[in-house]
């Protein structure tokens, strides 16, 4: 499978099986920002159920449209502490946060202004995490309809209708709130460990 996809924010389960699932992948790099999408949005579970992890994205009155490159992260609102706190409160009981801590530590203690840059370096933690080598392109110009590839960048859209029927696995809050499906792939990983790529694998993709 041949794909173009939009980098996101600690992409979903559908997103990263997507990706691994792939022989060969490009980012988008060159379209439009899009407001309320998962390239500055996550959703992990909680004791209370699904929470949204929002990235602060720096607008002015006087911009139009301008590309997902150029969207710049707002950091006066020290929101990389609020969403590691959120991590830790939520999946330090998990099977597997402690042993996976390390790498993803990183990645909300250093500072970045490029909300594209940020969601590269998700991206390559993630499949880090998962121990898989991927070779990523980059797109070098926006095109709207490809022949050769199939187009999974609407998954970047946070208002799509999830139709696929996700295979449940054990979740930390599963007691209380059931089984919650679409959340990033951090709560797969922390929850399967090793046996999350192989989840990731044999999701059926029938988008």
């Amino acid at each position: 499978m041949n794909i173009i996809i939009n980098p996101t924010y600690f992409p979903d389960i559908i997103t990263t099986a997507a990706l691994i699932q792939a022989d060969n992948i490009t980012l988008e790099v060159c379209d439009n920002y899009q407001k309320q999408s998962y390239r500055n949005r996550m959703y992990i579970a909680t004791a209370n159920g699904k929470l949204l992890l929002n990235i602060p994205i720096k607008h002015t009155k006087k911009e139009g449209h301008k590309k997902t490159a150029e969207a710049l992260i707002e950091n006066n609102f020290l929101w990389q502490r609020q969403h590691w706190r959120s991590l830790v409160i939520a999946y330090r009981t998990s099977p597997f946060f402690e042993f996976y801590e390390d790498d993803l530590y990183p990645i909300f203690h250093k500072e970045y202004n490029s909300l594209l840059e940020f969601n590269r370096a998700s991206i390559a933690c993630v499949l880090e995490m998962l121990d898989v080598d991927i070779d990523l392109a980059l797109t070098q110009r926006y095109i709207k309809d490809y022949s050769d590839k199939t187009d999974l960048r609407f998954l970047a859209n946070a208002k799509r209708k999830d139709k696929l029927k996700m295979p449940a696995y054990r979740q930390v809050f599963e007691e209380p709130n059931g089984f919650i499906s679409y959340l990033t792939v951090l709560d797969l990983i922390f929850n399967l460990g090793p046996e999350a790529i192989t989840y990731l694998k044999n999701l059926d993709l029938n988008l």
